[in-house]
């Protein structure tokens, strides 16, 4: 495929990618195109086979999918890429049935450390995970509704004449969208709906804690009753499409880049490296991790067991004939884990910001992130092994580190890095607006990730055995 094709592939799955559970769905779709098995952690798994392809979900919204190469042996190193599923966004309150001035708003929380006022005048929509209760099964349905229902208004110019030198805000009482009006919300004749004040006290069903044309709407999307539905987790996404632009196509504005360039990349290369997996002497895994904007610190977050967990299962797997033998230590010490979130490419207007020598440039290729004091993973070996990785792929590197007098932001790195022993390196596609609604990032980058995370499959094992570390 041409650049451009590869662009407009993420753009497809960003736009089919509203919440972490949608782009656990949509990577889903791609392994499952591409013969993969899915496999359960609430069940024995069968003897995983040589050229064996699978995944596993965690929570719905956190991922794990692997290979493992005809010719691997018990003790032979995994190349892992690591990402995550979750943007900063706006989430729905558990209660969030609220009204103003004869508006219907809709109570909602921050998630993340978004750039709030960029959620101002934007049409925005909802989509999420919602629990229906099917004759006893309560059974999660996916849900996004296409159609913009929201909208976070601005104060006239004419009220707030200080607006363009002094935008603030409090983020409880003004970040509330509204979504109609009193006057216009349906009457709905459903004994179900009408709550007797009692019931409403002891109860509190998601009926009674949401906006009726707001529940209403979901059970219509879904092609359910009202009363079926027992809880969801909802959270506002910026309905515009991502789309390719520039006067020669080199941008794209979109939401969630961070990190859905990662997931789609990371995912599209495991599947592309299938070719040469039956020559293969490794494993080659995935994890896309729920929750990094937040901390990671959830049962399917970086910070969790997920990956441990799936680590142990397959080194327990006998390929050998010798089932006595805990090669666990031995593949953690021959892996290598490339973790892969967005970078800061240098903002035009904004120069000043940036280190004088470290200063990424969108469309040039993915950028090593480098931080001494373990804000990123990045080490001197990792560095050789990446290098060796990206000439073959003939893919440029760029590199970044942040000003002295600036924070450094982090990412899963350091925590995998720390909880497993293996040796990680930081790196990720260049960007401007990081956490804005709106982000903007290069064209031509998407399969330059692309195609280093493939060399990174099929050439790690050769690679990695050449880069002597602890015998100096």
């Amino acid at each position: 495929m041409s650049e451009l094709e590869y662009a407009n592939n993420f753009i497809n799955f960003v736009n089919d990618s509203p919440t972490p559970y949608h782009a656990v769905n949509t990577v889903k779709s791609i392994l499952i195109k591409a013969g993969f098995e899915q496999l359960d952690e609430r069940s024995s798994w069968p003897k995983l086979k040589k050229n064996g392809k699978y995944y596993v979900t965690r929570n719905a919204s956190s991922i794990i999918a692997f290979t493992i190469g005809g010719e691997y042996e018990n003790g032979n190193g995994i190349a892992i890429v690591g990402a995550h599923t979750d943007s900063p966004c706006l989430r729905i309150k558990p209660i969030s049935k609220r009204t103003s001035e004869g508006f219907i708003t809709i109570g909602v929380e921050q998630y993340g450390g978004l750039i709030a006022h960029t959620w101002f005048d934007r049409d925005l929509s909802i989509a999420g995970r919602v629990y229906v209760n099917e004759n006893g099964q309560y059974v999660p349905k996916l849900l996004k509704i296409d159609k913009t229902l929201l909208r976070i208004p601005t104060l006239a110019i004419h009220l707030n004449r200080e607006v363009n030198t002094k935008f603030e805000f409090n983020k409880e009482t003004k970040l509330v969208p509204i979504a109609g009006q009193v006057a216009l919300e349906k009457c709905s004749d459903d004994p179900n709906l009408q709550l007797t004040p009692e019931q409403f006290e002891s109860v509190q069903h998601v009926i009674s804690r949401h906006n009726q044309s707001l529940i209403e709407l979901i059970a219509k999307e879904l092609g359910i009753e009202p009363k079926q539905i027992e809880d969801f987790e909802l959270l506002l996404y910026d309905h515009q499409k991502s789309v390719i632009g520039g006067l020669n196509d080199e941008f794209i504005f979109s939401p969630r880049l961070d990190n859905l360039t990662s997931c789609y990349t990371a995912a599209q290369a495991l599947v592309e490296s299938i070719e040469t997996l039956k020559s293969s002497k490794g494993i080659q895994l995935i994890s896309l991790f729920d929750h990094e904007e937040i901390g990671s610190r959830s049962s399917h977050g970086a910070d969790s067991s997920f990956l441990p967990d799936i680590l142990q299962r397959l080194t327990r797997t006998d390929f050998n004939g010798d089932s006595s033998v805990d090669y666990y230590h031995e593949t953690i010490s021959k892996s290598f884990l490339l973790s892969s979130d967005m970078a800061h490419g240098v903002h035009p207007n904004y120069t000043e910001f940036y280190e004088s020598q470290h200063r990424p440039q969108l469309n040039l290729g993915p950028v090593i992130k480098v931080n001494s004091n373990q804000r990123y993973s990045t080490a001197s070996n990792g560095a050789v092994l990446i290098k060796t990785v990206a000439n073959r792929a003939k893919v440029n590197l760029q590199i970044f580190v942040v000003r002295n007098d600036s924070p450094c932001g982090s990412t899963i790195g350091p925590l995998l890095s720390s909880k497993l022993g293996i040796r990680t390196l930081d790196l990720g596609n260049p960007q401007l607006s990081m956490h804005s609604i709106r982000e903007t990032g290069g064209t031509y980058d998407i399969k330059k990730l692309n195609d280093l995370f493939k060399s990174f499959f099929e050439n790690y094992i050769e690679i990695e055995s050449k880069i002597v570390c602890d015998h100096l």
